[in-house]
């Protein structure tokens, strides 16, 4: 075994040129300066500019919503819908369409995608696709401006009514936190935001996201009363085994990546 003292002369002569060069800084190993290798992206799909229906209510802001000033269809779908396709290279055509009977109408393919702010139930599951999630919601209670009154003494007033939407899984949890009988449904969320605003009913069960953009749609009349729920992942629906599913799925982790579904999710507050 080689004896390390033997090493010591050698190892002060050159130290002492070091510091003669070097300041009296340890030297650090030589590293190459190439540029950081980037980080590899698999090919989007390529859907050679296929048109593809993609049905909305156009009642449910900031989701989907006709902008009264051009009449023309605006917000988070339309917004994503198109940067999706931008990446997938598709066409997407909107198509309004009213909620009752949405799911039997994707279940036999009368659309090929449906962009609408959907829970991912399992459910729904069974009759239907979904994408994966873009994001996380929750439920509350949207009540008038000057309401005074808690959640917790709303639910303990047999008067007050509490609206929701039909076929939604909003009913459902306006059903688990209210008496069934004092929940009455309606064929949008429009229709139960105006039944609140003119105190036909006394509260609306809804997302916070679209509580948050009626709010805004109606400034000064409308606030949030309190959370019902917290945990609601929404997603884009398809027909069975559609092959458009995958392309989407694609390109929403894409947008993910890269940050552009967050900006796109902040511009419509879905996230703040």
């Amino acid at each position: 075994m080689m004896n390390k003292s033997h090493f010591i002369p050698l190892i002060v002569v050159l130290s002492l040129l070091l510091s003669a060069c070097g300041g009296g800084t340890t030297p650090t190993p030589a590293v190459e300066t190439q540029p950081p290798a980037q980080p590899e992206t698999s090919k989007l799909p390529d859907l050679g500019g296929r048109k593809i229906t993609v049905a909305v209510e156009n009642a449910y802001p900031p989701f989907n919503m006709i902008d009264q000033a051009t009449g023309e269809g605006v917000g988070w779908d339309y917004d994503a819908v198109r940067e999706i396709c931008k990446r997938i290279n598709c066409v997407p055509e909107f198509k309004q369409a009213a909620w009752d009977g949405i799911f039997p109408a994707m279940q036999a393919g009368e659309y090929d995608m449906l962009a609408d702010g959907v829970t991912i139930t399992a459910e729904r599951d069974e009759i239907v696709d979904f994408s994966i999630p873009y994001v996380t919601v929750g439920q509350v209670l949207l009540v008038r401006s000057d309401e005074t009154a808690s959640v917790d003494e709303i639910k303990a007033d047999s008067n007050r009514i509490i609206g929701t939407q039909l076929g939604t899984t909003n009913e459902i949890v306006a059903k688990e936190h209210f008496p069934a009988e004092r929940v009455k449904s309606f064929e949008d969320f429009g229709a139960a935001v105006l039944a609140l605003l003119s105190k036909d009913i006394d509260g609306v069960v809804i997302d916070n996201v679209s509580a948050l953009g009626f709010i805004k749609e109606n400034e000064g009349k409308l606030k949030i009363a309190g959370q019902l729920t917290s945990d609601e992942q929404l997603g884009f629906v398809f027909p069975p085994g559609s092959d458009l599913r995958e392309a989407v799925n694609a390109a929403l982790q894409s947008m993910i990546e890269d940050g552009t579904l967050e900006v796109i999710n902040k511009k419509w507050g879905l996230t703040q």
